[in-house]
């Protein structure tokens, strides 16, 4: 039960972390191969001229930190709903398949039919992540008495490496696969403009409404199965409706910016730690906590290699792997305590 104090405290909490993703996103203006003061950035914003920092902010860093907004968003309450229909706190998008379907089924369609735009590569990813993610949950149990955690990373690791070798295969085959395998072997921000926003970005915000149909049910669902049944919860559609959500959200951000590993993964379990397990908080943090994660980590990127830059995915695999150690360590350490 979430008391009046309760409440307004996760609501300051919010406010903050949404002032803390606006601060992040005017650094990811400011910030680049060309340096540019705050006190502009906001003047260009506020006024587009054609000047040379209209133009970079405009045009090139704008598109791209909108895009990490989103993208960041995604994966977060992506791997968010994946370990609340699994009950699985090692759960996300990547150990359901669902990123390595995603990607396999853009290169499988830049390979077989020449795609290679984006609005093909969509639907192309929808379709590989729905069919490999529904795949894995099948394999590992779904629907008779719920997802074993052992079970469900044993053949999401099995199927991943599968993945793998079929898109080994494919890009040995042929030059112009290996050229669109090379973008999505670590996912990226760099590159995106106007036009790939525009486009993922109705998609992004379905999959993230489609999501908010399911945030009674995920509640439910924590109780155990029979419990959500007794409370009046349809538990096979609730996990359809999330599934789907995860599905949508996953693919697209797949097809935006390649795979991008350990958000999924570790923001659910930071926002978990400040909100508690109910979805009508946890879903809000951990979408503006994503959101900041990614876009902080492409300004990161962005630093470190001046006037180069690092990928992105490289960032949150650098940042995330270790988080990830640590989180298993902790869990560990009180599971024999108990």
């Amino acid at each position: 039960m979430v008391t009046d104090r309760r409440r307004a405290l996760l609501a300051i909490g919010l406010g903050g972390a949404l002032l803390a993703l606006v601060a992040v996103a005017l650094l990811g203006l400011a910030v680049g191969s060309r340096a540019l003061p705050l006190a502009e950035v906001l003047d260009v914003l506020g006024a587009r001229d054609d000047s040379d920092a209209a133009i970079i902010v405009w045009e090139q860093r704008l598109p791209r930190t909108a895009i990490g907004v989103l993208v960041g968003a995604a994966l977060a309450v992506g791997g968010t709903i994946a370990q609340g229909i699994t009950r699985n706190p090692l759960a996300d998008p990547a150990l359901l398949g669902v990123s390595a379907g995603a990607a396999l089924a853009i290169v499988v369609g830049s390979f077989a039919f020449g795609i290679s735009t984006l609005a093909p590569q969509i639907v192309a990813a929808s379709l590989g992540a729905a069919v490999v993610g529904g795949l894995v949950l099948s394999l590992a149990g779904y629907g008779k008495g719920g997802l074993g955690g052992v079970n469900l990373a044993l053949i999401g690791l099995c199927m991943s490496s599968l993945i793998v070798a079929i898109v080994s295969v494919l890009v040995l085959l042929d030059a112009n696969t290996l050229d669109e395998y090379r973008f999505w072997l670590v996912g990226a921000l760099s590159g995106r403009g106007m036009p790939t926003l525009t486009t993922v970005a109705p998609v992004l915000l379905c999959g993230l409404a489609i999501t908010g149909l399911a945030v009674r049910g995920l509640d439910a669902l924590a109780l155990g199965d029979d419990v959500a049944r007794g409370l009046g919860v349809r538990v096979t559609q609730t996990r359809l409706v999330a599934g789907a959500g995860v599905i949508v959200l996953t693919a697209t951000a797949v097809a935006a910016t390649g795979p991008i590993a350990f958000v999924g993964l570790v923001v659910p379990h930071a926002a978990r730690a400040l909100t508690g397990p109910r979805h009508g908080w946890l879903l809000p943090y951990a979408a503006v906590m994503g959101a900041t994660l990614l876009v902080l980590a492409d300004v990161v990127g962005r630093v470190v290699t001046r006037p180069g830059e690092l990928q992105v995915g490289v960032i949150t695999a650098l940042v995330g792997a270790p988080l990830v150690l640590v989180m298993l360590r902790r869990s560990r350490i009180a599971g024999a305590a108990l």
